[in-house]
């Protein structure tokens, strides 16, 4: 059986800061909407959680991610993050 052939301009996965993405990889004019899941600045510490061998819930967890945001003035007025 024959495999498809693959269009290089659709199918991609990109890892990274959003808003680098975004602007490096996509034109402005494509973009209708992006959906970030979980919410954004849901101020909350994510965590991975892990199970024993036999499946039941493990004790040990470790910190995913945290979304917590901070927006400071720069010099010039501008918020940035």
């Amino acid at each position: 059986m024959a495999r498809k052939s693959v269009d290089p301009s659709k199918n991609l996965l990109y890892y990274g800061d959003n808003l680098d993405v975004l602007r490096d990889n996509i034109a402005s004019e494509s973009v209708d909407l992006v959906y970030l899941d979980p919410p954004f600045n849901s101020n909350r510490a994510y965590s991975v959680l892990f199970k024993e061998r036999s499946g039941d819930d493990s004790q040990a967890q470790m910190e995913a991610f945290d979304d917590t945001w901070t927006w400071v003035k720069s010099p010039s007025g501008s918020s940035r993050r």
